[in-house]
């Protein structure tokens, strides 16, 4: 049976393109960017032109680029840099940051509320700022419904009040325009398995000024950032694929925008008592998340993989546990339709009538969970 991915919120695959950029620097030039001698040369010419490219797509500085390990040493980066005091975070947010702050010691965090769509009001932020308040972390498109939030508004809020404001757009590059002026954020992380890139490497934007302390010690690399042995070839990859995503994401997105939307509009059409999840429009083009009323997580993601088609119920990252959805319950959902969720993230590969498979076996695996419910 052919297989249908849909889950490219947790991983996307390797664009080949990029793969050929990667491979001499596994095979011909393996250096170790920190020798002074020819091969260690190659290496740091490489990773530099990887730090001016991938700085210029982002609208910053290169010095301000810390290449890291992906996502989650990038938010953990951001939480565990600032000085004791006072956070503010979201309740949808991804766990790389809910998790880092909730080990933080020294100081207190504050989770901001957002409506049944998804949304922050950013005068939520407005009145949660307090004199000890050290930073500010909000994603900029939700990993499981793909709502976006409105990050240059929340942004201006922590920049009137001195504050260093963060945020997560690991859901965001590659599906819409990502530039770290326009938005006046402080920091910014990346991880390139999300645009086709390899997996294990991602960036952090630091702005010039805005002072962390770092979450590995041993070695001066990344100018003292990110202590460290770099990983050359998976950098050289992560600069290719984000130029692949920026040069296509104006025609990518609306492709897959009318994706969704055809699959949004025919499961709402074809199958009772479901619910939409986030926000219809102010969302990332390739993502839509519904609840199956009757049905649980479990039973719809294995009868789907029955099927051939891979879908996800939230974040990869929750894999295993069987508690609903933190992102569901924080917009409102019930617990029995938080647990009846599925996401679906469209990507490169998928057509029409990939959407058109998805429809005809939905509702035959929702029709035997409910005979079952």
């Amino acid at each position: 049976m052919p297989r249908l991915y849909a889950d490219h919120n947790a991983t996307t695959p390797l664009d080949p393109a990029v793969l050929e950029t990667m491979v001499p620097y596994l095979r011909d030039h393996f250096g170790n960017a920190s020798s002074v001698h020819r091969e260690g040369r190659e290496a740091r010419a490489a990773i530099d032109d990887a730090r001016v490219r991938v700085a210029a797509l982002l609208g910053a500085q290169e010095s301000e680029i810390v290449f890291t390990g992906g996502g989650t040493e990038s938010d953990n980066t951001a939480i565990f840099g600032v000085p004791p005091g006072h956070i503010i975070t979201c309740g949808t947010e991804h766990h790389a940051v809910l998790h880092a702050c909730a080990h933080r010691r020294d100081g207190e965090v504050t989770y901001l509320p957002v409506d049944g769509t998804g949304l922050l009001d950013p005068a939520e932020l407005r009145r949660a700022i307090r004199p000890d308040t050290r930073l500010v972390s909000i994603m900029s498109a939700n990993n499981e419904t793909g709502t976006v939030q409105p990050i240059r508004e929340l942004s201006i809020i922590c920049r009137e009040s001195g504050i260093p404001f963060h945020t997560d757009a690991v859901q965001s590059f590659g599906k819409v325009p990502v530039n770290v002026a326009s938005w006046g954020v402080d920091l910014l992380s990346l991880a390139a398995h999300k645009f086709y890139g390899p997996k294990g490497v991602g960036v952090l934007f630091l702005r010039r000024g805005v002072k962390l302390q770092p979450l590995h010690y041993g070695g001066s690399h990344e100018n003292e950032r990110r202590a460290g042995t770099e990983n050359v070839a998976a950098i050289v990859g992560l600069a290719k694929a984000a130029e692949l995503a920026a040069a296509k994401i104006e025609s990518e997105g609306a492709r897959l925008f009318q994706l969704t939307e055809r699959l949004a509009t025919g499961i709402e059409h074809t199958i009772p008592r479901v619910h939409r999840n986030g926000h219809p429009r102010l969302r990332v083009p390739n993502t839509v998340n519904f609840s199956f009323a009757g049905c649980s997580f479990e039973g719809l993601l294995l009868g789907l993989d029955l099927e051939g088609i891979a879908v996800s119920s939230g974040s990869a990252c929750a894999v295993g546990s069987l508690e609903p959805s933190h992102v569901l319950l924080a917009m409102g959902l019930s617990r029995e339709l938080a647990r009846a969720a599925v996401r679906f993230s469209l990507g490169a590969g998928n057509t029409e009538a990939d959407v058109d498979t998805i429809l005809a076996a939905l509702p035959r695996v929702i029709q035997r969970l409910r005979a079952f419910s």
